[in-house]
């Protein structure tokens, strides 16, 4: 077995890598870009090597200096995590050179696999069954089209090397044919460095299956069941669970003895998981291989009581897989949720910023938490915007489902949006509970799952302006202990007034919305009156930032994080976001210099759709920008003239930035 091992990886992936390393004895060595120089990941590992700038492409996608990182620390082994380098052929080859071993496949095998078209003859020859498509070299746009047109709408086109989601469009008319296919290629070059691209028929109502395989060097191949991951926004997964909720035995076998072929006739060897799209009616379909270890993983370590990166170490080192095919058995359901830090809400638009506030639920032998990130951490443009994975065990699905809600409810996080509430949401629609699955899930519960965007709760208000309140009794309190006499009744924040009670009012922006709240001072209470009605409230600082509130014969638990005038209340299991509102620094709307298009994030600009001086209807193409390797159209506000652009496709433009001098009509 190896005593050290080098991760060419970051964030949760790595963490999870080294948490597994530890425990078999076996030191690890990080690597970082200058984004990461102080991440979970580099402060947990016995050593760490700056690879260089923030970049991927500059960092973690350059071999060499992964190689040198290896022969600079004696590293034996290297594990790709998965992503960036853990399907790349070349670096596998390059690191067997070197006397490196490679934790994962075989070049030749992820070869075979990493090209989809090329994938799809080999499966062919093994008698994999395989979806009606166009898998040809010939890329010729014409060409392209008429397949399409062949195969009959709705088709997908495919980056041939993709994976993740990226390079991938959904097309339903022909003559939304050439603008998709563009499109696809574009990010498939972005983020894949191939624009070869495939067409497949798309299957309408598909559940997505897929089986984790394990093969070793001797011989030895078996499957450990499947994973659900039917539940995808922009074709990523979002939720994930083992086993696929009314799986029969006899059709678990099936694809588990076809994803077993799949593999051996590629000489595979390490983690794989072989994915199938699945009809309603139990016919499935191959899809691709891939040559590594998927974010997934936990769903079925979950279910098989099995550490499959110690799997990984066991057969890179040249020994045996550790059980048998009729050694491996299915207990309980698991669900994994994937925490991201974006806005469900618009369109999933990715979101950084500083973790100010990370409190995941307790972990047990029913719920585990794998992050590469803490609080105080932030999350970068640089790279993926996940900030953990929730993952739940139970001995049923329902019992599993009940877990999730609940683990969901007590994950609080501040500082950033992320898609709790989303997800929330999500594991309580009927559909999803009933396990009536398939991709267009969220398209097709958008009713349920995207509701109208409500006022904040009473109950939240009265919440916020308690946290104000007793904020404010603490800062004076502490202050007191600092100034000359700490006992001045004018350190008090009693209100207390010599023959009048003291009012004043906090004031809150809930969206657009001003909120007065009046606050009276009583003797042993607060009288809170909100939109016309009053309530006696009484509150006490609890542990960190929680605290309990008594609403007149009520008793809530809650917590406020303040960030400048940001304030995010959690109650009841979820999140509110409202800004303290200060009088003294209002600016009326009618100052802002409207008219303009800004970036939502930081990323870089692709393509103009437009012309200056074009007159446009509303929700109309302007211009493609891409942010952390997806692209994101920017569209006409309302009907309007394009005046000017503010940036050339390849510049990159920071959060914010003007993007479009626009006039509305």
């Amino acid at each position: 077995m190896f005593t050290k091992i080098l991760i060419a990886n970051r964030g949760e992936i790595a963490c999870r890598v080294i948490k597994t390393a530890r425990r078999m004895g076996i030191r690890t060595v990080a690597v970082y870009s200058e984004a990461d120089a102080n991440a979970r990941h580099v402060r947990l590992a016995d050593e760490a090597v700056l690879l260089g700038p923030a970049a991927a492409r500059e960092s973690y996608l350059v071999a060499d200096k992964i190689i040198e990182a290896c022969k600079r620390t004696g590293a034996q082994a290297v594990h790709p995590g998965y992503g960036f380098l853990s399907e790349n052929a070349d670096f596998a080859e390059a690191l067997a050179a070197n006397g490196i071993a490679f934790i994962g496949p075989p070049a030749s095998a992820i070869r075979a696999m990493g090209s989809k078209s090329e994938a799809k003859k080999l499966m062919g020859a093994a008698n994999v069954p395989l979806t009606p498509g166009y898998h040809g070299d010939d890329q010729t746009p014409a060409l392209l089209h008429q397949e399409a047109d062949a195969i009959t709408y709705p088709v997908l086109i495919k980056a041939a090397a993709g994976g993740g989601g990226k390079g991938m469009r959904l097309v339903e008319r022909s003559e939304d044919f050439p603008d998709a296919l563009a499109s696809c290629k574009r990010e498939a070059i972005s983020s894949f460095g191939d624009d070869h691209v495939l067409i497949e028929k798309y299957i309408t109502k598909p559940r997505h299956i897929e089986i984790q395989v394990f093969a070793d060097t001797l011989g030895n191949c078996v499957y450990l069941f499947e994973r659900d991951c039917s539940v995808q926004r922009r074709h990523q997964k979002v939720l994930e669970e083992a086993p696929a909720p009314g799986m029969p035995e006899e059709r678990r076998r099936q694809m588990g003895e076809a994803a077993v072929a799949a593999a051996q006739a590629v000489g595979y060897v390490g983690a794989g998981t072989v994915e199938f799209i699945a009809n309603q009616d139990g016919t499935f379909y191959f899809m691709e291989m891939n040559t590594r270890l998927q974010v997934e993983h936990p769903v079925t370590e979950m279910i098989t009581g099995q550490d499959l990166v110690e799997w990984q170490l066991r057969v890179a080192a040249g020994q045996p897989l550790p059980l048998r095919q009729e050694q491996l058995e299915i207990r309980g359901h698991a669900l994994e949720a994937r925490i991201y830090a974006e806005d469900a809400n618009k369109g999933f638009l990715p979101a950084t910023g500083k973790l100010i506030r990370l409190a995941p639920p307790a972990e047990s032998i029913n719920v585990r938490v794998d992050t590469g990130v803490e609080e105080g951490d932030e999350i970068t443009p640089w790279y993926d915007p996940m900030i953990a994975k929730l993952i739940v065990w139970d001995e049923t699905r329902d019992g599993a489902l009940a877990r999730m809600r609940k683990a969901l409810a007590d994950y609080q996080v501040a500082g950033l949006t992320t898609n709790i509430d989303f997800l929330s949401r999500l594991v309580a629609c009927p559909a999803f509970a009933g396990a009536d699955l398939d991709t267009g899930l969220i398209e097709r519960q958008k009713d349920f799952l995207f509701p109208p965007v409500q006022a904040a709760p009473r109950d939240v208000l009265l919440v916020a302006t308690v946290g104000e309140l007793l904020w404010e009794q603490h800062a004076a309190k502490q202050a007191a202990k600092t100034s000359g006499d700490p006992w001045s009744p004018w350190h008090a924040r009693d209100g207390w007034r010599m023959n009048l009670s003291s009012a004043r009012t906090i004031s809150f922006k809930d969206g657009e919305t001003l909120v007065d709240v009046q606050v009276r001072y009583r003797r042993d209470h607060w009288e809170i009156t909100l939109a016309g009605q009053s309530t006696a409230v009484r509150g006490k600082k609890l542990e960190g930032d929680r605290f309990a509130v008594e609403l007149d014969d009520r008793r809530l638990i809650a917590s406020v994080i303040a960030v400048d005038d940001k304030r995010s209340v959690f109650l009841h299991g979820s999140t509110y976001t409202l800004l303290r509102d200060d009088p003294l620094h209002r600016v009326d709307a009618g100052d802002s210099h409207g008219g303009g298009l800004t970036a939502p994030m930081p990323g870089k600009v692709v393509a103009l759709l437009a012309q200056p001086g074009q007159k446009v209807d509303k929700g109309t193409p302007l211009l493609i920008l891409e942010a952390m390797k997806m692209e994101h159209t920017i569209t006409a506000p309302a009907a309007g003239t394009v005046k000017a652009f503010c940036y050339e496709p390849g510049e990159q433009v920071s959060d914010g930035a003007a993007l479009v001098e626009f006039e509305g009509e």
